[in-house]
């Protein structure tokens, strides 16, 4: 097949949505499909650019690490994209990408998908303050029926953000396709050496979150976590590798909570030099976000072999099994700050659930799995598009007749 993708984001702005596009991309090629992606022009070049069709964009003054593609830009491509015979338009994200991949699939005559990354419906008031939190809620649930109802198909990853998009109201064909995992991720990393990088003790129990440093992420949550934990394992680490707009807010509650000798910032780092070997470097991987579709990054540490401690809440349900490499939460400091301790203090239970963790995403979690799958939904998507025009021209004809 011939796919183009469509996003606002992609890298080097490093977010989830990014991760998914990259580890489709990669297996859709290997397995011999060609796919093109439409995306922001960031001013620098990211190590595959050959596929990527990169748009002049702008800044967005209340989001500095994103842009907004130029839509006259996009649609200045359409001879060119007309030349490729694309089979499907694949949306990644709602905002100029949204609208410009329905066009784009009208104009070329092709079926038309979006894949809902985002759980915008508990994610819009942090970027929207001055709006009231309700009126932004019903503002991102009518948003997102809307622009579901418009295309061919909706990819949700995973069942919990499926249903409530259903609750919304939206009506259109949808199949659960999560994002899985590279070969990469399971690869031996030397979790030592990047302890020795970072002036971080082979000796200290390390708790780790890896993701974007944004309010929907509840990494607050995890520094008053910590500040119980420390009550039982005085010589914690809490270490935080990302960055985002909440970095200011969680850097004074650490002041606020004294956490100075508990916490560590890290920022980001490359998902191909230094990724695997920060999650090898922890002893427990901790995430509390009640606002993922998914959770990509629980399985990036369960393939390293990390034993979890989470809260189970939206995408993270899916892949969270009580036992299966995790521990499961409940939204309690001191309940989540105990589960942390019982692996701390007991290497011999961190071990053996660090083990079930590695065999359980290497069963369930690959990434030419859910490759192959989406490939198959969009031949079935492809075949009813095909099936409805083909009734469509029979009725014109008909009624001529």
């Amino acid at each position: 097949m011939k796919i183009l993708f469509i996003s606002d984001v992609y890298f080097p702005r490093v977010n989830g949505v990014s991760t998914s596009i990259r580890t489709f991309v990669s297996q859709m090629q290997a397995l011999g499909h060609e796919v093109h992606l439409i995306a922001p022009d960031y001013g620098i070049a990211t190590e595959d650019e050959a596929w990527i069709k990169r748009i002049p964009a702008r800044n967005i003054y209340f989001d500095p690490e994103d842009k907004l593609m130029r839509y006259r830009a996009v649609l200045r491509l359409l001879p060119e994209l007309r030349d490729e015979n694309y089979d499907v338009v694949h949306i990644h994200t709602p905002f100029v990408a949204h609208y410009l991949g329905i066009k784009l699939a009208r104009l070329l005559d092709i079926p038309c998908l979006e894949t809902y990354h985002t759980f915008f419906e508990d994610y819009m008031h942090h970027y929207l303050p001055w709006i009231p939190q309700s009126m932004a809620r019903k503002i991102a649930i009518n948003t997102s029926r809307q622009q579901c109802n418009a295309v061919n198909a909706v990819i949700a990853p995973s069942q919990p953000m499926l249903d409530a998009l259903r609750s919304y109201g939206v009506k259109t064909s949808a199949e659960v396709i999560p994002t899985g995992l590279q070969e990469k991720s399971f690869e031996e990393a030397d979790g030592e050496a990047f302890r020795d990088r970072y002036g971080i003790s082979r000796q200290r129990p390390v708790a780790l979150f890896v993701g974007r440093v944004a309010h929907e992420k509840n990494i607050d949550f995890l520094l008053r976590m910590t500040n119980e934990l420390r009550r039982q394992q005085p010589d914690v680490l809490l270490v935080v590798a990302g960055e985002g707009p909440a970095q200011k807010h969680l850097e004074d509650l650490s002041a606020e909570l004294a956490l100075g000798d508990n916490i560590k910032f890290i920022g980001y780092l490359d998902r191909n030099t230094e990724l695997n070997a920060c999650y090898k470097a922890a002893d427990v991987f901790v995430f509390a976000s009640k606002t993922e579709t998914q959770g990509l990054v629980l399985l990036e540490a369960m393939a390293q072999g990390v034993p979890v401690v989470a809260l189970a809440e939206l995408g993270t349900k899916s892949i969270l099994i009580e036992g299966e490499g995790a521990m499961i939460a409940t939204e309690d400091e001191r309940i989540f700050a105990s589960k942390v301790f019982s692996l701390l203090a007991n290497p011999g239970k961190r071990a053996k659930l660090g083990q079930a963790a590695r065999q359980y995403v290497a069963k369930r979690w690959t990434a030419r799995l859910q490759a192959e799958r989406m490939l198959q939904f969009y031949q079935r998507v492809q075949s009813r598009s095909a099936f409805h025009a083909m009734n469509m021209d029979n009725n014109l004809k008909t009624r001529g007749g």
